[in-house]
C-alpha cells in the first residue's frame, strides 16, 4: 500500500487516534485510583487527628499514619436509623461516600428536620473505633458535616468510650472565611474541646459554642469559646453537633454502645 495512498492515510489516522485513546483512558484509570486512594488516606489521617493519636505539628509521614490507623482504628457500618451495626455492608469502609449514598434512591432517605441545612441521610454511615493495646474500644469519632456561613463544613468528633467527653474535634475540608469562620482549623480552637461533655444528664445533645469565652471544661461543660468575628459558622457548629449527636444521627449507636459496653 502507498504510503501517500487514501487508504493509508485514514488507517494510519485510525491507528494514531486509538492508540492515543487507550493511552488517555489508561491514564484516566490510573489518576482515578490514585485519587480514590489519596481521598481515603485523608479521611483516615484527619481521624487521627480527632483523636489526638497524630497531629499536623508532628510532621509524621504517610506510611506513620497509616500504620497508627491500621494498628488503633476500626471503620464499623451502621444502620443510621437503628443504630444496629451492619457485619457485612456491600460496600468498602474505607473509599465510602457518605454524601453519594445519601443522594442514592436506594441508598439514602430523607432526613428530619434540622437547623443544619442537611436534606438527606445516607442509611448506612462509617464511624470509627479506636482501640486500646488490649483490644478495647477506647474512643468512637463520628463524621460530621453541616452548613456555616459560605459552606458546608466537614469534619470529625471523637468521643471517649462514655460516648459523652469530647476527646477532640478537626475539619478537614469546608470554604469558611480565612481568619474568620476559617478559625475552626485553628489548633488553639481545636485545643480548647477535649474534656467538654457531648450531653447532659438526659442524655440530650449539649455541645454549644457560645458567644464570648467559655471557661475550662470544668465550669463550662458544654460550652466553647465562640469564633471572633463568625457567628454564624460559630452557630453552624452548634446546629451540625446537635444534629449528629442527635435522634436522626448517631444517638442510636451511641445509645446501643452504652448498653453493650456498661
Amino acid at each position: 500500500m502507498q504510503r501517500d495512498s487514501v487508504t493509508y492515510i485514514v488507517g494510519f489516522a485510525a491507528v494514531v487516534c486509538i492508540v492515543c485513546g487507550l493511552m488517555v483512558s489508561s491514564a484516566a484509570v490510573a489518576l482515578k485510583t490514585q485519587q480514590t486512594a489519596n481521598a481515603a488516606f485523608d479521611k483516615q489521617r484527619n481521624v487521627l487527628y480527632a483523636t489526638g493519636l497524630a497531629s499536623p505539628a508532628a510532621g509524621l509521614s504517610r506510611e506513620q499514619l497509616e500504620t497508627i490507623y491500621d494498628e488503633r482504628v476500626k471503620p464499623v457500618v451502621i444502620d443510621l436509623k437503628s443504630g444496629d451495626v451492619v457485619d457485612s455492608p456491600s460496600f468498602d469502609p474505607a473509599t465510602y461516600d457518605m454524601d453519594k449514598a445519601a443522594d442514592g434512591a436506594d441508598t439514602g432517605m430523607p432526613a428530619p428536620e434540622n437547623s443544619s441545612s442537611i436534606q438527606r441521610l445516607p442509611k448506612e454511615a462509617v464511624i470509627y473505633q479506636v482501640t486500646g493495646e488490649g483490644g478495647e474500644v477506647e474512643m468512637i469519632v463520628l463524621p460530621i458535616k453541616g452548613y456555616g456561613l459560605w459552606s458546608t463544613l466537614y469534619g470529625f468528633l471523637a468521643l471517649d468510650k462514655d460516648t459523652t467527653t469530647v476527646r477532640g474535634i478537626t475539619y478537614y475540608k469546608h470554604g469558611e472565611t480565612p481568619g474568620l469562620g476559617g478559625e475552626v482549623d485553628n489548633p488553639n480552637w481545636k485545643a480548647k474541646w477535649p474534656g467538654r461533655k457531648a450531653y447532659n444528664d438526659q442524655w440530650q445533645p449539649a455541645l454549644q459554642v457560645i458567644k464570648g469565652q467559655a471557661g475550662p471544661p470544668s465550669s463550662a461543660p458544654h460550652q466553647v469559646d465562640g469564633l471572633s468575628g463568625a457567628s454564624i459558622t460559630s452557630r453552624g457548629v452548634s446546629n451540625m453537633l446537635h444534629f449528629w449527636l442527635g435522634d436522626g444521627g448517631f444517638a442510636p449507636y451511641l445509645a446501643k454502645f452504652r448498653e453493650q459496653h456498661s
